[in-house]
């Protein structure tokens, strides 16, 4: 236990002395959180409130899940993320003739070494936009599993890590179904929140067709924070306090959706452990070092509607997912609003 604790801190020491903020102050933290938020709204207009989920999910280390129609922004919010965070991004356009190995990586024979050289794949990263992604083959997709759990994977026995902070950002399309092939609960479990982006108002919409001139995003914005940063601001998250009355809410609310009348297959303990650290993530871009309430509930309602398999009897009398969701939330007892 000390070991795995001793190692810990000396890879968040690593981390203070790679951005040069040993002794940084805690509203210097939330400024890098509150300027990338605000270089990403320069090109994603009229959307703070998905900006502010997609930031949280990236200090959170939670990989999303966007699914909307084509045309509203997808593409662009995952692009200018990672160009204003200074990352490194690929793109990834998931069709049926997309292998594994496009995915993972491969090797490859070097005949004048006269060895196998590992050739990596488009999961080499620190932001993976995984375009379309219920348009590749369950093999494909299931090449994404152990690269969004542990942050790795695995070719011919070998194991290679990939590029840390990483984050998979995947898009989708609810209304085109021909030649696609549903997420299976299993990949659905790995994503940290859902989000809709949704048609922008005239007046939005307006100042979207005015102002956009580049038609590369990450020509648009400019880095205002650095990768180094982005693991720094991590681990910082980490440290948010979580009280025990906090915690027993957001598990309630959790376990609520095992026993749930509409209900055939609640949400895991994996999603009661991402909404924790998507809990602590969005009281840290609210600049608090706790957790309130307040931050359990609205995770709790991005987090765990694509985790849940309604009843098909549920299906026939149109119950929905959010239906199920709000319920839980106003049946459960909201504990004490926390204390500083």
């Amino acid at each position: 236990m000390n070991n795995n604790k001793n190692t810990e801190n000396a890879a968040r020491a690593r981390v203070f002395s790679d951005v040069h903020f040993a002794d940084i102050e805690a509203d210097k933290a939330y400024a890098a959180a509150a300027r990338l938020t605000s270089e990403i709204e320069t090109v994603i207009v009229g959307k703070h409130r998905e900006v502010t989920l997609l930031v949280t999910a990236l200090f959170a280390g939670a990989h999303v899940l966007i699914e909307d129609v084509p045309g509203v922004g997808k593409t662009t919010l995952a692009s200018a993320l990672a160009g204003c965070a200074g990352l490194e991004f690929r793109r990834a356009q998931f069709t049926p003739d997309i292998t594994a190995s496009d995915i993972t990586g491969f090797n490859i024979y070097n005949r004048s070494a006269e060895r196998f050289d590992f050739t990596p794949g488009l999961v080499m990263t620190n932001v993976l936009l995984a375009d379309e992604i219920n348009r590749a083959s369950p093999k494909t997709q299931s090449a994404l599993l152990e690269a969004m759990e542990e942050g790795r994977v695995t070719v011919d026995g070998n194991t290679y890590d990939i590029p840390d902070p990483f984050m998979v950002i995947a898009t989708q399309n609810p209304s085109g179904f021909v030649g696609t092939y549903p997420l299976p609960e299993a990949q659905l479990d790995r994503f940290g929140i859902k989000l809709s982006m949704g048609y922008p108002t005239l007046e939005e919409e307006m100042r979207i067709v005015e102002s956009r001139r580049e038609r590369d995003t990450r020509a648009a914005v400019k880095p205002v924070i650095s990768a180094s940063l982005v693991s720094f601001l991590r681990a910082l998250v980490t440290d948010v306090r979580v009280d025990e009355e906090i915690l027993r809410y957001l598990v309630t609310l959790v376990g609520a959706t095992r026993t749930h009348a509409a209900v055939a297959l609640g949400a895991s303990p994996r999603a009661s452990i991402i909404i924790k650290r998507l809990a602590q993530a969005y009281a840290f871009m609210n600049r608090r070092s706790y957790v309130i309430p307040e931050d359990v509930y609205e995770m709790f309602r991005v987090s765990v509607g694509h985790r849940l398999i309604l009843k098909n009897e549920a299906r026939l009398r149109h119950v929905t997912e959010s239906a199920v969701i709000e319920e839980i939330l106003r049946s459960v007892p909201v504990p004490y609003k926390g204390k500083r």
